[in-house]
């Protein structure tokens, strides 16, 4: 009616008629962290993140995960990120015949509409993270925190091959040889031959370890050691 008097949106909503339902109600039955934890062996997820080399060269590292166990499914490096690249990493690394449901990304540009098609096309339900909302990839953004204070920390990449075989190596490690306290503890893909499956992993109270000792194997020039049970020569 013009009569100058000016109301807060507080006010307002206090006496806005009320809508059916709870106020606030939610549009989805499941939290996002419930979702992610019921769902979690049929989820990947995926992030970018840059690395600077000796020459102060900008290159950028790509990581899929499976989720579920915590597994690397794929990692490589190129100093000139494009949709078709990233498209190319999906391909080598996710089988015909895979299992999964959805793939977690965050909303960077590279993750182009067609990048999503094609996705969507190989059995991908494509769930996009809210913007500034890391939190929603937070299994990625945690690997990706590992990748730094693990190894590149430690590393300086004199190049783009030199930091491919550091990370290949770090992987590999990552997935066959470092515990993983939210698996148990337990690691990605363990082997018999893993101390830390043997003595962390897996449920055997009375595992005996007459002939054999430990073996060290050092990782990376000696930045991690993996420990694995080999048996003494008669």
């Amino acid at each position: 009616m013009k009569l100058g008097i000016y109301v807060s949106p507080r006010t307002v909503r206090a006496y806005w008629p009320a809508q059916p339902g709870p106020r606030g109600a939610r549009t989805s039955s499941q939290h996002w962290k419930t979702f992610v934890r019921n769902h979690a062996q049929a989820i990947v997820a995926c992030d970018f993140f840059v690395v600077v080399t000796a020459r102060f060269r900008i290159l950028y590292v790509f990581l899929l995960m499976e989720v579920g166990t915590r597994r690397i499914l794929h990692c490589n490096v190129t100093a000139h990120p494009t949709a078709e690249w990233t498209l190319q990493q999906f391909r080598e690394a996710i089988s015909c015949d895979h299992l999964y449901r959805f793939l977690i990304r965050d909303r960077d540009s590279i993750f182009s509409a067609q990048v999503d098609e094609q996705l969507n096309a190989f059995g991908l339900r494509v769930l996009r993270t809210p913007v500034r909302a890391p939190q929603a990839n937070a299994y990625c953004e945690r690997l990706v925190g590992t990748v730094r204070r693990e190894c590149l920390d430690f590393m300086i990449p004199l190049g783009e091959k030199h930091l491919g075989k550091i990370l290949a190596e770090w992987v590999r490690h990552y997935n066959q040889g470092r515990p993983h306290s939210s698996l148990g503890p337990g690691i990605p893909e363990s082997s018999e031959g893993t101390l830390s499956a043997v003595c962390l992993g897996t449920r055997r109270q009375n595992f005996s370890a007459t002939g054999r000792h430990v073996v060290s194997r050092s990782i990376l020039g000696g930045l991690h050691h993996e420990y694995r049970w080999g048996r003494i020569a008669a």
